[in-house]
């Protein structure tokens, strides 16, 4: 196997990785809590609270009366394709750059997968300080997160060290 075939079999199973922790960690949240239902773990700053998201990130458009699964579900598809296709062609010495794209794609698929089976994202991860709370999100959304970080990263202090 030469090294680009593993090097993309390692960002497909990454990908897959963040896909099946999403899906675990939501279906171990929906049946031990209820919609709503918020246990501290750290009081005052982290917490589990059970929600559902039908809108985009911040719950962006989640009032919007249905149409946004189709459009946010198509978005996802859309990204999801482009973020293979640049899985294909990475090349040796990006491999911060093939976390990143692993880390979007699994966490676009994992919110899909909710979108498109249950027509809204679960979330469940709530951070918050006195009045102050931050959108709750789950292992997709961490993972996007994480991984667009990383791509900044690559994109201004890697990219220009590397060997063309």
């Amino acid at each position: 196997m030469t090294v680009m075939k593993t090097g993309r079999a390692l960002w497909l199973a990454i990908a897959v990785c963040v896909i099946a922790v999403d899906a675990l960690s939501k279906a171990w949240i929906v049946r031990h809590m209820a919609l709503y239902q918020s246990i501290d773990l750290i009081p005052n700053l982290l917490s589990l609270t059970l929600l559902h998201n039908t809108g985009a990130a911040f719950s962006l458009l989640y009032s919007a009366g249905g149409w946004q699964r189709w459009l946010l579900a198509a978005i996802a598809v859309l990204v999801s394709a482009g973020l293979l296709t640049w899985i294909w062609r990475l090349r040796p010495g990006m491999e911060v750059l093939g976390w990143a794209i692993s880390l979007v794609l699994g966490g676009a698929i994992g919110n899909l997968v909710d979108r498109l089976r249950l027509g809204y994202v679960v979330d469940f991860i709530h951070v918050h300080y006195g009045d102050w709370h931050f959108p709750a999100f789950n292992v997709a959304d961490s993972a996007i997160t994480v991984g667009a970080v990383l791509m900044l990263i690559d994109m201004l202090v890697l990219e220009g060290r590397r060997h063309v």
